[in-house]
């Protein structure tokens, strides 16, 4: 015969501390992450400066093609030839048609590079392309 009684079993519940100090980690992650992604600079490109530049915020949708001193094309960390930007280009002009590139010319490279991308972004459709300065 059992003399004790069932006790009731105790939830322990939710332990609130590690629950935020996780969702902070997560949250400081995210905004590194985004801000990075948001500002597609390619490190070795040095662009000209302009006395007259003014500094703004580039929209999230912008394709930002990198034309390094050798002539080399970088767009989103990768290397394209110039059929692959071609054919890029004209897959995001299907998708939008006001879709803006800003071009980021090395201030070293062969001015011929950069009117190689204006070509292409002009066989491609787009109207709305724009050159990154530094101030």
């Amino acid at each position: 015969m059992n003399l004790r009684g069932h006790a009731p079993l105790h939830h322990p519940g939710i332990q609130l501390a590690p629950l935020v100090d996780v969702l902070l980690l997560l949250l400081i992650f995210f905004l590194l992450t985004w801000n990075a992604a948001r500002n597609e600079n390619e490190l070795d490109v040095k662009v000209p400066k302009a006395s007259a530049a003014k500094e703004q915020a580039s929209p999230i949708g912008d394709v930002v093609v990198n034309v390094k001193a050798d002539g080399n094309v970088v767009v989103n960390r990768r290397t394209l030839s110039s059929p692959e930007l071609g054919e890029l280009l004209k897959s995001l002009v299907q998708l939008n048609a006001d879709q803006a590139v800003v071009i980021r010319g090395d201030e070293a490279g062969a001015y011929k590079n950069i009117i190689g991308v204006l070509n292409i972004c002009s066989e491609a459709g787009i109207t709305n392309v724009a050159f990154a300065t530094a101030k």
